[in-house]
């Protein structure tokens, strides 16, 4: 049988496994929200850690917090930091509002293990407390929003350079496919004619442009609100608290951050995290917009457009022999479909706070990190195992592009509008081409239609 631990708060006392280093508070939150089996971000979880260190190490040199107290919670952090105890925070992701319950779930893991560090036993807390030590100058309402914005800024850190990576693949396939003339399309029409390289440089410059966006829009979040303590006033903290603590995570974290500038508002409004879910949202309606762009441009191989060849990665069926699908683009699709449903998950939550508080910010922070996250892993796959690899199969590019209708549109400042819409209208009736007949017709000559339709003249670059 497990052994167990009697522990108690104001609400009585309850058994918990004599194991683990949560206590009866996190016992109540696992029995409370039975809800999803999801936990905790791992980086959620470190960027909390860190905000009990550098908590510990101001209170203890304002003289506020015993020193070898301190240096006991701060050694129990840095084991978090290092990714030990993972495993302790037990809290479902739907909790209670605010993010108490996981709020408690850290200070219960931290004072328990800081306690065994000094000699103590494990639920012993009058050693080291969860609320007077741990937690000690801090409230849930600004701990809990200053670890979400901390972890977002590290996950953005590594899907930034996943975005350059992309952006640069494209622009390579871009200069690759230079001088691959293949038709347009409009409204998947046939259009005037384009280089491949000018549809793959038109793919780099969008994600570029979505990555601006979203550095921009995560520089909001380095505004801390930690310090605001329960309503923004500050109250439990001493002078200079604030500034100090947010100068130590920066030291700490080796990033920009800044004490917000108005601690009321950094406790009532998630906007950042609303605008930084915005600026995925946009970024995943482009990636769906390229992925699909890929998935038609490399349909077939017999019966479809065939004009690019993307990486063969596994089979595609389990009934037909030998059919590959472009797997890698599906799956950037579906994980992009996560992100903009996250997104309206996230604008619900943002807009639902009162007063003081946003309760939902349990909800806005999985939900934000598991964008950040799941974006990032998709698109380094992608990149390796699609973008780098996508080829062209320039003879059937140029083969439609001479075929295209669109063509028609080149022969109108000799021949004028109507003439030109003449001739291309018996084009799609009859299957010759624009320049066979504009010739057949008498209202151009031989010379004429292969200097019009000559090859560096049917995509000019400008």
């Amino acid at each position: 049988m497990t052994q167990m631990r009697t522990e108690k708060d104001f609400l009585g006392e309850r058994e918990v496994p004599a194991d683990v280093y949560w206590g009866v508070q996190t016992s109540r939150a696992v029995e409370n929200f039975p809800i999803s089996g999801l936990k905790a971000h791992p980086e959620f979880v470190r960027a909390m850690a860190f905000i009990k260190k550098a908590a510990a190490t101001e209170n203890a040199g304002a003289d506020r917090l015993d020193r070898k107290l301190a240096d006991a919670i701060v050694k129990a952090a840095e084991e978090v930091i290092g990714g030990k105890h993972m495993g302790q925070f037990v809290v479902d992701v739907y909790q209670a509002g605010a993010g108490t319950s996981f709020h408690m779930n850290m200070n219960e893991v931290l004072a328990n293990r800081a306690a065994e560090l000094l000699g103590g036993k494990r639920g012993a807390y009058d050693i080291v407390h969860p609320n007077d030590h741990v937690n000690m100058g801090q409230s849930t309402n600004d701990v809990f929003p200053t670890s979400m914005r901390i972890a977002a800024l590290m996950l953005l850190s590594r899907l930034l350079p996943v975005l350059d990576e992309l952006a640069d693949a494209f622009a390579d396939k871009a200069d690759e496919f230079k001088a691959v003339v293949k038709s347009g399309r409009t409204h998947l029409q046939d259009a005037t004619p384009i280089t491949l390289g000018q549809e793959f440089g038109g793919y780099a410059d969008a994600i570029r442009r979505c990555r601006r966006h979203l550095e921009s829009s995560a520089d909001h979040l380095r505004d801390l609100g930690i310090g605001g303590s329960a309503v923004g006033t500050g109250v439990m903290t001493h002078p200079g608290y604030r500034q100090n603590v947010v100068k130590k995570l920066g030291e700490l974290l080796g990033i920009e951050l800044r004490p917000s500038p108005n601690t009321f508002e950094a406790m009532q409004s998630n906007a950042p995290f609303a605008m930084v879910s915005s600026a995925l949202k946009t970024l995943a309606l482009e990636l769906i917009r390229i992925a699909n762009d890929l998935r038609l441009l490399s349909s077939g191989p017999k019966t479809g457009l065939g004009e690019i060849d993307l990486p063969t990665t596994q089979p595609g069926s389990s009934i037909m022999p030998g059919k590959v699908n472009p797997v890698m683009a599906e799956v950037l699709d579906m994980v992009c479909f996560q992100v903009v449903g996250n997104d309206l998950t996230i604008a619900l939550a943002v807009q639902a706070g009162q007063m003081e508080l946003n309760v939902m910010m349990p909800v806005i922070h999985f939900n934000l990190l598991q964008s950040i996250e799941v974006l990032t892993n998709c698109l380094r796959a992608f990149i390796d195992r699609c973008a780098t690899g996508i080829t062209a199969n320039a003879d059937l590019c140029r083969q439609h592009a001479m075929k295209s209708v669109g063509l028609a549109t080149l022969l109108r400042p000799v021949i004028g509008y109507h003439a030109s819409a003449e001739v291309a209208q018996e084009a799609v009736e009859t299957g010759k081409s624009i320049g066979e007949l504009a010739i057949e017709k008498g209202l151009l000559t031989k010379e004429q239609v292969d200097e019009l339709l000559r090859p560096e003249k049917l995509s000019p670059d400008r």
